[in-house]
């Protein structure tokens, strides 16, 4: 059964850095397209970065742009999230999710307009890692 698994969530003080990680079990990143989403309480669901399938760049929302980055260790098959410069609304809890139909078929998984992250869906998800930013 594939799976995700998120950890390193915690509290931060404002201007602190966390990094949280992405651990893939029973598929690989290498035949998925790979994104991070938050979810603040009372608001919708926010993709933040991701890795464009058919070219695989890293797309960034405007929103953590300058701040967060995505890496991997392949090695490892586990993916990361740093996140610098938190701000207290940068609290939320933090999904990593794959995309790997659309990612096998060469299609682009994400793209930006106006500064916001649009995807076409998701195969797997993580259960969340809470992310909590005090000022």
């Amino acid at each position: 059964e594939a799976q995700l698994a998120e950890s390193g969530g915690g509290l931060v003080q404002a201007g602190g850095s966390l990094r949280l990680s992405c651990a893939a079990s029973g598929f690989t990143f290498d035949d998925a397209a790979v994104a991070w989403f938050r979810q603040a309480p009372g608001k919708e669901r926010e993709a933040i970065l991701c890795i464009n399938g058919s070219d695989l760049k890293t797309i960034t929302a405007d929103s953590v742009k300058g701040r967060f980055t995505l890496s991997s260790d392949g090695a490892k098959d586990t993916v990361y999230l740093q996140m610098n410069s938190l701000k207290p609304e940068d609290t939320a809890v933090y999904y990593c999710a794959a995309d790997r139909t659309r990612y096998l078929l060469g299609l682009s998984t994400c793209t930006v307009v106006g500064g916001m992250i649009r995807y076409s869906g998701m195969d797997y998800w993580g259960k969340g890692a809470q992310v909590t930013v005090s000022s």
